[in-house]
């Protein structure tokens, strides 16, 4: 059963909308944002995400909702594609991942563009891969997200998401809601000044059809043989599908 939508300030804007806006103002803690939720092992969460598709060789891959660029940057450096495109719909978040990849010498492999994950502008068949690292739950369509990203895949390419889940083993799950609803407010009330932006990550979290129910709705919209692997006791899960 789908579960209500959640939104991170309960306007009539809708949820894209108030997306666009909750990352545009945390962009300058984002990235200390995504250590504080995953405890630190963010890094080595997206590497393992990348390694999925090391044995593809893609050598054009889109990354959706790719924030400042961490998963384009690390994908470029370990899988050496000819090109990375980037794209998000908040702004202040591209610019921050423009300068990264600037600074670490990969303008010529990856471009960041505004980019709606539910009307993706490129072409059917147009990339080898398609990678989300923690934005498939922002979506305001998840199915719509998910159907679009099919269809610039090429025939055979692999869809790889990144993607926050609940742990399920005691006593860990009760201290991570814990330390999630309750502590990591309070650090971005002291980081940020944006304390609903951090309740709707776990909000967010709650609400999102993790494991069997996400390899269910890949599956009916279209995606071949997807999996799920939960990482560090259910922190976070790493699906995989192809085309």
């Amino acid at each position: 059963m789908t579960k209500p939508s959640v939104l991170p300030y309960g306007s009539d804007a809708g949820k894209k909308a108030e997306v666009e806006k909750m990352f545009d103002k945390i962009a300058p803690r984002y990235d200390l944002l995504n250590r504080l939720l995953s405890l630190g092992i963010d890094i080595q969460w997206r590497k393992k995400a990348i390694r999925y598709l090391a044995v593809a060789k893609p050598e054009k891959i889109l990354d959706v909702a790719t924030g400042t660029g961490d998963v384009a940057i690390l994908m470029a450096k370990m899988l050496k594609p000819k090109s990375v495109i980037g794209i998000d719909i908040a702004n202040q978040m591209l610019e921050i991942g423009r300068k990264k990849i600037e600074a670490q010498g990969l303008s010529d492999v990856i471009t960041m563009e505004t980019g709606d994950s539910e009307k993706i502008k490129f072409e059917d068949g147009s990339f080898d891969a398609v990678t989300v690292a923690f934005g498939v739950r922002n979506y305001e369509n998840l199915e719509n997200g998910l159907i679009e990203m099919l269809r610039v895949l090429k025939p055979g390419g692999r869809l790889v998401i990144l993607e926050f889940s609940k742990p399920h083993v005691f006593p860990f799950k009760q201290l991570y809601n814990t330390y999630f609803k309750y502590v990591l407010p309070l650090i971005g009330r002291l980081t940020s000044r944006d304390v609903r932006a951090y309740t709707y990550l776990f909000e967010s979290v709650q609400a999102f059809p993790e494991g069997d129910d996400f390899t269910n709705i890949l599956t009916k919209i279209g995606y071949q043989n997807p999996s799920c692997e939960r990482l560090t006791l259910g922190i976070c899960s790493i699906y995989s599908a192809t085309k």
